[in-house]
């Protein structure tokens, strides 16, 4: 079973796994930490409750470092639940559960991002204010797919295949400071969506000097 013990010490596979180091994972624990207590405050906690949460069985990722350890790797590898469910020692239905419960549906980790103030701007309407708060105004603008799981219906697999990555993918654009940083993550796209379509549907406006780095694809902006 996969654990935060088992990687604490090793800075390169922790790096590999949940694209942080050591220090940054452990920064963002401390954040994490209290979006999981205000969700357990506000979902389980309830006036009358005769049980203590956390009562009864003994629950998977018991741990919170686990849980960010659980949740991170997901978003960084992106795999099926079935191997994410064996990677962490618990079945897929258990995997699907803590997926959703620490990001769809409580969004423990959005907040918890949210406290360290590391998450991009998501509406297209402030791209401009956000970006002219950055030190520089030298971005890097570029698009990124992910995979997703074969689509049943016919239809949604031909919206989703993607043709550059052979499979089928969910798409976004990103914008970034060149030190890194994403400062601005677009609505989600279907993988077979170009890039440029995103950016001419969602509008992006640039602060007056901007030095954007970019593809060919994106030469209109």
């Amino acid at each position: 079973m996969l654990s935060y013990k088992q990687v604490q010490n090793k800075s390169r596979v922790l790096q590999s796994l949940t694209g942080l180091n050591v220090k940054e994972f452990e920064q963002l624990l401390v954040s994490f930490e209290r979006a999981w207590q205000d969700y357990v405050e506000e979902y389980y906690i309830k006036p009358g409750r005769q049980r203590r949460y956390g009562g009864g069985r003994t629950p998977q990722l018991k741990q919170s470092c686990d849980k960010l350890l659980f949740i991170l790797v997901y978003y960084r590898l992106y795999p099926t639940q079935e191997v994410q469910g064996f990677l962490f020692g618990i079945g897929q239905p258990q995997a699907h559960e803590w997926v959703h419960k620490l990001s769809r549906v409580s969004r423990v980790l959005s907040q918890a991002l949210g406290y360290e103030k590391q998450l991009p701007e998501r509406a297209p309407y402030r791209l401009e204010e956000v970006l002219n708060e950055c030190p520089s105004l030298e971005l890097i603008i570029d698009g990124t797919e992910r995979r997703m799981n074969r689509p049943k219906d016919k239809a949604r697999r031909k919206q989703y295949y993607s043709g550059k990555k052979k499979g089928f993918t969910l798409k976004n654009n990103l914008v970034s400071e060149r030190r890194g940083k994403v400062v601005y993550l677009s609505d989600t796209f279907e993988g077979k969506k170009h890039d440029k379509a995103i950016c001419d549907e969602e509008d992006y406006q640039f602060p007056e000097g901007s030095k954007l780095w970019k593809d060919i694809w994106i030469s209109g902006v």
